[in-house]
């Protein structure tokens, strides 16, 4: 028997802004598992702007996607059939083959996951990679201390709508957050409790910021890179710390962007820049799941997600990740039942 299912794989290594003929929705069949392996049907795959990265032929901390080979990512779905006696017909279970609607692969590579309490695509965010993220850099990074004064970037995104909440329920003073629309302001102030939040389009982030974080700023956490960064290294207060988890505002640009002009102020203000990659802090997922689950339960840790529908829009899913078009996590749906 053989299963007839469809994968996106890479076409051409984008140059720039990526497009639709860098990708190739394909039709392929997969054997049944064999033993140790299992036959997942898709129904939730990520897009995250790591990826963006991956299609370059360059290295880095994870190999690059393989031109004519399926894409891969964080994904959620159904176990269809079982060739392991430790993983079940009907569990549900996340792993790391996305872009595709069935993925076969080694029972060992997947973990059952509960989605009695929370939606299975809560995996994919606040109780997954972006959630393990904005805790890592909150804590362990920057080294979040009660009192301290927070700013976050991109933060209506995945990682960033964490980050404020996180802050928040961990002492922070104040929390403040940039986002790129009047909508997305509203959500951090009035949903997710950020003290205060600007929209980076109505201004200088520098001349922003200091109207929202007037005391200064401890603890920065990026992810845009750029003016953000520029904006927030000229408002730190002396011994601050910037946790550097992303520069989406550079991942696409044809030529590299210029560093902070005002860099200097790192050794008079006697700044820590951190840069940190997620995967080398899996430890910390024992320490953050538990903590995560209970704020989820009781309501202090909001989640929203976005989503697009079919593998036949995953691209646009991801082009519209580095747009901005995205509140919270976003998702694309594959379940075509």
């Amino acid at each position: 028997m053989t299963t007839k299912t469809r994968q996106i794989q890479l076409a051409s290594r984008p140059q720039g802004w990526p497009t639709h003929d860098d990708f190739d929705l394909v039709s392929v069949e997969l054997p049944d598992p064999g033993p140790g392996e299992v036959l997942v049907r898709n129904t939730v795959m990520s897009v995250d702007p790591y990826m963006r990265g991956r299609m370059n032929d360059v290295k880095s901390y994870v190999p690059p996607f393989q031109i004519g080979e399926p894409l891969d990512g964080g994904a959620v779905g159904e176990v269809v059939a079982s060739g392991d006696d430790t993983v079940r017909v009907g569990d549900t279970v996340m792993h790391g083959l996305g872009w595709r609607e069935h993925a076969l692969l080694p029972a060992a590579q997947v973990r059952k996951v509960d989605a009695s309490a929370v939606p299975a695509s809560a995996y994919l965010g606040v109780l997954g990679m972006p959630g393990l993220t904005a805790y890592t850099g909150l804590t362990r990074i920057a080294g979040l201390k009660k009192g301290d004064s927070v700013f976050v970037s991109g933060a209506a995104g995945a990682v960033g709508s964490v980050v404020g909440q996180l802050a928040r329920n961990l002492g922070a003073s104040r929390v403040v957050g940039s986002a790129g629309s009047p909508e997305k302001v509203a959500y951090l102030t009035e949903e997710l409790g950020f003290d205060s939040a600007f929209d980076y389009h109505d201004g200088p982030v520098v001349k922003q910021l200091a109207e929202h974080a007037p005391d200064g700023v401890d603890v920065y956490f990026d992810n845009v890179g750029g003016e953000h960064l520029e904006g927030a290294v000229a408002h730190m207060n002396d011994f601050g710390r910037i946790a550097m988890c992303g520069a989406i505002s550079q991942y696409n640009a044809d030529t590299a962007a210029p560093g902070p002009r005002n860099i200097w102020l790192a050794v008079t203000r006697r700044l820590t820049l951190r840069g940190f990659i997620v995967t080398d802090h899996n430890d910390l997922a024992r320490e953050y799941l538990p903590r995560a689950a209970g704020w989820v339960a009781d309501g202090s840790l909001k989640f929203r997600e976005t989503y697009v529908e079919g593998l036949d829009r995953a691209v646009d899913a991801f082009l519209g990740l580095h747009k901005g078009e995205n509140i919270g996590k976003m998702l694309v749906r594959l379940d075509r039942g």
